[in-house]
């Protein structure tokens, strides 16, 4: 009923820049909390940064300064600006967002992942 759907994803040298973006798409009435996470091989998923609705933000402290988090609440998007990115930045990464959706409670939902591939 709500899809999300990431793009942006590639690889890229180190010191280099992408831009990720998430769609939600369906019958969603509202969106609380957007967010990104990402999960190199081998390890857990982590937060990498998230925003409300209102545009209060949060991110992982290993990338502050470099990765910047935004959002549309019009066309239900967020962004990922990555900056100045690192070979440990390489992962798989996820949007996330809670979503209150015709007929459902507020609930988390997970886009398909978009792979970032930084080499040094």
């Amino acid at each position: 009923q709500v899809q999300l759907v990431e793009s942006g994803g590639g690889m890229v040298q180190a010191g280099g820049s992408l831009r990720l973006s998430c769609t939600a798409s369906g019958r969603i009435l509202n969106i609380r909390t957007m967010g990104w996470y990402r999960q190199a091989p081998g390890k857990q998923r982590e937060l990498v940064a998230t925003i409300t609705s209102a545009g209060t933000t949060n991110c992982a402290d290993s990338v502050k300064g470099r990765f910047t988090i935004s959002r549309d609440n019009g066309k239900n998007t967020v962004y990922l600006q990555m900056n100045s990115l690192k070979p440990d930045d390489t992962a798989d990464y996820y949007c996330n967002a809670d979503v209150l959706a015709v007929a459902n409670p507020f609930r988390d939902y997970w886009g398909r992942g978009t792979q970032v591939t930084v080499s040094s």
